[in-house]
């Protein structure tokens, strides 16, 4: 039958065949799916580019076009023949010119040329991309305006004028995409963090004149409306009393909104203890979009601390040894609500029982507090043992903390020579201010303490004698600022000082004496081993005191980058009497480093005492005053 077809029609039937041989033949040249896969793979673990990319050009063109080019993404194509090469050299061209507009470079000479590699590299071709930027464009003016309702806001003309003052970018500098980016979220942070949470950029444009290497630059802002401080409204409290706790925080109801200080009240509310997580917002939702003021609420999102925790730890100190603590913390003691926090620390010079007892504060930001303290430490040349009690009021404020008390003291100390216990009772009244840069890392600001107290003893005898002290630390940038990390050397100013006032045959409990030396005070010498002294020679607790120190701290540099490292040089000076004709200071000197890590300043000082002749090593966690 085919012979008798082909014969028939013979056109047909050798069209047929050919067909068939096409198509078989076609079929065999096809990767079947398996082999197909098995190539792809082979080729992504090779991983063998297809051409080797050489960028001729000045530092930054070279690095930013080296890292973001587009060719780069096919340099790992496979088979990727001359001709594909070539067409996508056509498009590279404007991607390099869109890349190095961004570091303000707007005339380029841009040439690119593919050569065949050498016979022993794993690519096939070479692709060169040479670059010469030309000139830099540079600012030639800048235009910062306002626009709104609040434009033209008197109250906030001070505000707007700072900002325009300090726009960084100035007639004559280079243009750089970077640059103009943050410029214009620099200032409006600055309108955001200040009276105008919503402000926003209502329009900006940069021209450049390619011919002439200008830029004219403008950003036009919409403060919005400014914003005071409403009520705070606790969300998510059952268990506290949201309308104490709330009263923590201090939030400044009715003053203009800052975010500092809604941020310094959420660290309040969190700090308190009641809370285990806190997140402060201001309640934007209720404007009108032609306000021009708003009172606004303040919502405080909570997660309940639980009622009562037990905290175990352990450490240790240069001062006082290994340690070991208990803590338990009762957040709403049965029957009067207060919050207790009782602590017990184990260790071998220094152990300690103590609780402290605060109210929440009442409607004028004052609260009640009581604590008492069981405790044995080395004071001078003896072992102190000694039992305080102490009840008050204290009220803390924005930068200021007050307090008065009644206290209660009875000490008896025990060594080589035997000294009288003692006992009083006193009346006090402490004032703290506080005005750094920055609660927990300052940079700048100072501090200054003062306490007053007068009473009398109950044993051996009743006697009146009184008591002061007062402490000042200053801290004062030197030199230039570095306009990117804000940070640079300064000097540490510290003085502390006090007195007791009485008879000279008055025994007055040693806890209200005064001894120095250690971390804190004055290096090269161990924890309160600074006193005055016996008949016998030796160190007790002393009527005066008075101590100082000078600190160097320089920010260490890497690369020319400040790094969150600082090393310091610093002399410190004390002494300790009971009698003010016959000082003997004591002084050390010595160098260390600081880190400042996310929880505050870590601190190790290596320190020689002079009057000592001893080296001595001092570790400190955080910043107090």
């Amino acid at each position: 039958m085919p012979q008798l077809l082909f014969a028939q029609a013979p056109a047909i039937g050798s069209a047929f065949f050919l067909t068939t041989a096409l198509l078989l033949s076609g079929c065999s040249l096809l990767p079947s799916k398996e082999k197909s896969h098995d190539a792809q793979a082979v080729s992504s673990i090779s991983g063998k580019p297809s051409f080797a990319l050489k960028v001729e050009a000045p530092e930054d063109v070279r690095t930013l076009l080296e890292k973001h080019m587009e060719l780069q993404r096919f340099r790992q194509q496979p088979d990727l023949q001359r001709r594909e090469l070539s067409r996508l050299l056509g498009a590279a061209d404007r991607n390099i010119r869109n890349l190095i507009g961004t570091l303000g470079y707007f005339s380029p000479t841009i040439a690119l040329e593919i050569q065949d590699a050498p016979e022993e590299s794993d690519e096939r071709f070479v692709v060169i991309v040479h670059v010469d930027p030309g000139p830099p464009a540079q600012i030639a003016a800048a235009q910062v305006g306002f626009s709104g309702p609040t434009a033209d806001d008197p109250e906030g003309a001070a505000q707007r004028a700072r900002i325009q003052s300090a726009w960084p970018l100035k007639p004559g500098q280079r243009f750089t995409q970077s640059a103009w980016g943050g410029a214009k979220s620099q200032g409006l942070r600055s309108l955001q963090q200040h009276r105008y949470p919503t402000a926003a950029i209502a329009g900006s444009q940069a021209v450049i004149d390619a011919d002439t290497q200008q830029a004219q630059l403008d950003v036009t802002y919409a403060p919005g409306p400014a914003y005071s401080f409403g009520a705070l409204r606790i969300d998510g409290g059952e268990r506290y009393n949201t309308q104490g706790t709330s009263r923590i925080a201090r939030l400044p109801e009715g003053r203009e909104y800052s975010q500092q200080t809604l941020l310094d009240a959420q660290q309040r509310l969190a700090s308190s203890g009641y809370y285990d997580s806190v997140f402060l917002t201001l309640d934007t939702s209720a404007a009108q979009p032609d306000s021009t003021h708003v009172t606004a609420p303040v919502i405080a999102q909570v997660r309940e601390a639980k009622l009562q925790k037990w905290v175990l730890g352990v450490g240790v100190s240069t001062d006082t040894g290994p340690r070991l603590s208990v803590d338990h913390i009762h957040n709403r003691l049965p029957g009067i609500g207060w919050r207790a926090v009782t602590k017990l620390n184990i260790n071998k010079k220094n152990p300690l029982l103590s609780t402290h007892w605060t109210d929440l504060p009442d409607e004028t930001g004052w609260a009640w507090f009581g604590g008492a303290k069981a405790e044995r430490e080395q004071s001078g040349d003896f072992d102190a043992t000694s039992l305080q009690l102490r009840a008050g009021r204290s009220r803390s404020e924005d930068r200021i903390d007050r307090n008065y008390y009644l206290q209660y003291d009875a000490a008896r100390l025990q060594g080589a020579e035997d000294l009288p216990s003692s006992s009083s009772i006193t009346a006090n009244y402490g004032w703290t201010g506080r005005y750094f840069d920055n609660p927990t890392s300052p940079s700048s600001g100072y501090g200054f303490a003062w306490e007053v107290g007068a009473g009398t003893t109950l044993t051996p005898a009743h006697e009146p004698f009184g008591r002061v002290s007062a402490r000042w630390l200053t801290l004062l940038e030197l030199g230039q600022r570095d306009d990117l990390t804000r940070r640079r050397s300064r000097l540490a100013l510290r003085a502390a000082g006090g007195a007791v006032i009485a008879r000279e045959d008055v025994q007055i409990p040693v806890t209200q004496l005064f001894l120095t030396g250690g971390d804190t005070t004055v290096r090269g010498y161990s924890y309160q081993s600074i006193g005055a002294r016996t008949d016998n020679g030796l160190v007790t607790g002393g009527r005066y005191m008075a101590s100082g120190s000078v600190e160097w701290q320089r920010p260490i540099t890497v690369r020319g980058n400040t790094s969150d490292w600082e090393s310091t040089l610093f002399l410190d000076a004390g002494t300790v009497t009971d009698n003010t004709d016959a000082l003997t200071v004591r002084a050390g000197v010595g160098t260390g480093i600081r880190w400042r890590s996310p929880v505050g300043p870590i601190q190790a000082d290596l320190a020689y005492g002079i009057q000592s002749q001893r080296l001595r090593l001092h570790l400190r966690l955080g910043f107090t005053f």
